[in-house]
């Protein structure tokens, strides 16, 4: 695969002031959004929170009502847009194929409609299917596969072409973790590439990891966008410190002591564990407090172990979108 070269400055997607209306219901409300080259951006809200509108504007699949969306360098709706959408990859959440085909007869047609030339097509349809684990099943007609293989064959022709931009829509629906696993490394080699990537899932754990930045949606309106580590610390979320103390009757007494002196903590014991919750700005002094328990480090030692714990992607949900 050819590697994608970045344009210095220039965004893949850039969404600006745009609105969506079906009468009087108001889907998507002046979002503002960019996403830079080479960047795996996440898409994140509630149902009916305005992401497949958003997407399928993105894509072309549905007009604006207002505002104005970029794609690639060609404007959504625009004169250059239909060559543009030969570069764009999508993945649809609902993957629908035609059953008394192969798989190689479904990569060819998608092939043709992308425009790819007549020589390329085998070759290329190849490749994706070596890509997502299907050159086995290639001769097989769709009717033949399961939910997952399907969600894979549609991965697969989103992958045609060599796309510069993805759109991948709740696209882990239906694999197993083997599979999950593999299509996330999949992932990883496209960024490698500078392949822009807008990815949405109801699974927040799945991409909170994974994405460089990532937006929430609500109401039709963009509530934040950063990196997970960023929306915590704009939130001001608190912490969880989880401490194991030796077993022994004074060491926790003597771990709760030295955090007692943290403003607005709570301290929860289960035996020789303790579960502190503090503001982020008390993390180093808990942790400094809890170091002087811990040296030298022994089997005598009042604190044998401290584990620090950041929200999670679906607190920080939680927290913007209610």
């Amino acid at each position: 695969m050819n590697k994608v070269a970045p344009t210095p400055h220039a965004d893949a997607i850039a969404v600006r002031g745009v609105h969506k209306h079906y009468g009087a219901l108001h889907a998507v409300q002046g979002v503002d959004l960019a996403v830079q080259r080479g960047e795996v951006f996440g898409l994140i809200g509630h149902n009916g929170a305005g992401k497949s509108t958003l997407f399928k504007m993105m894509l072309g699949l549905i007009p604006i009502s207002a505002g104005e969306i970029i794609v690639d360098g060609a404007r959504v709706g625009g004169p250059d847009f239909r060559a543009a959408r030969r570069r764009i990859g999508y993945l649809p959440e609902n993957v629908v194929l035609y059953d008394n085909l192969s798989a190689h007869e479904t990569l060819h047609f998608f092939a043709k409609l992308k425009g790819i030339a007549p020589a390329q097509r085998e070759p290329e349809s190849q490749r994706v299917l070596d890509l997502v684990g299907l050159s086995h099943a290639a001769r097989r007609h769709v009717r033949e596969y399961s939910k997952g293989m399907r969600q894979r064959l549609g991965f697969a022709q989103a992958l045609l072409g060599s796309p510069q931009v993805l759109f991948l829509d709740e696209p882990t629906s239906g694999l197993d973790p083997e599979a999950i696993r593999s299509f996330y490394a999949t992932l990883r080699g496209l960024r490698e590439q500078g392949v822009t990537m807008i990815i949405t899932s109801h699974i927040l754990a799945e991409l909170q990891e994974r994405v460089d930045r990532l937006a929430i949606l609500s109401g039709g309106k963009i509530q934040a966008v950063g990196s997970v580590q960023g929306l915590r610390e704009q939130m001001n979320m608190p912490l969880q410190i989880e401490v194991i103390c030796a077993n022994n009757a004074g060491a926790a007494q003597a771990a709760r002591a030295a955090l007692a002196c943290l403003p607005e903590s709570t301290i929860d014991q289960q035996g020789d564990r303790l579960t502190v919750r503090c503001p982020r700005a008390s993390k180093m002094a808990a942790l400094s407090a809890l170091a002087q328990l811990a040296a030298p480090v022994s089997a005598d030692a009042a604190v044998q172990d401290i584990k620090v714990i950041e929200p999670s992607l679906e607190d920080v949900f939680f927290g913007f979108a209610d």
